[in-house]
């Protein structure tokens, strides 16, 4: 029984990393958003705006919780999914956490390229993005540095890059190594 849990702030490509992962390791993938919007019926941004950031973090943990009992699996979850409630423990106790640590300046140039709308983010201007997640980061850095292994990315634009990433996560878990790599 494997469970893979891939946390990070958004941007860092917990998704794209996840998926070929789970691929690599003949694993099922499971994207922690797609299976709140499947369940709801409603997309991620919808759900924060109905229902606010409070009730839609409650929506976020009973599904994780959900995601967390099943088997062979590699999980996605949201940027900030491991900052709310029990979720960190929870990921810690059910599997591995790989914390996909990125700069900044990454992850606005992820997040400017990237066609995802992200709640929020939303009607920010490039000039001061950076400084927002730089300083949005650094209240969430304590519950992502909670994960069992913390694998820092950079710029992960081309198919090569990307696969360099999971190649080297792979060499990591293979290694048995649960520290930082």
């Amino acid at each position: 029984m494997e469970r893979i849990f891939i946390i990070g702030y958004m941007g860092s490509g917990k998704t794209t990393i996840g998926k070929r992962l789970a691929k690599s390791l003949s694993l099922a993938f499971i994207d922690l958003d797609a299976y709140i919007e499947n369940k709801y019926r409603k997309s991620v941004p919808d759900l924060f705006a109905e229902k606010g950031e409070e009730e839609f973090r409650k929506i976020e943990s009973r599904s994780l919780r959900e995601v967390a009992e099943i088997e062979d699996v590699v999980i996605s979850t949201g940027g900030g999914t491991p900052c709310f409630f029990d979720n960190m423990e929870v990921m810690n106790r059910a599997g591995l956490t790989i914390y996909l640590e990125a700069h900044p300046e990454d992850l606005a140039a992820h997040l400017l390229a990237a066609k995802t709308v992200r709640p929020l983010i939303t009607g920010k201007p490039k000039e001061e993005l950076i400084p927002f997640i730089t300083e949005h980061l650094s209240r969430r850095e304590s519950h992502y540095r909670k994960a069992q292994v913390i694998y820092p990315i950079d710029r992960m634009i081309t198919k090569d890059e990307i696969h360099l990433t999971v190649r080297g996560i792979e060499q990591q878990l293979k290694g048995g190594n649960r520290h930082d790599i």
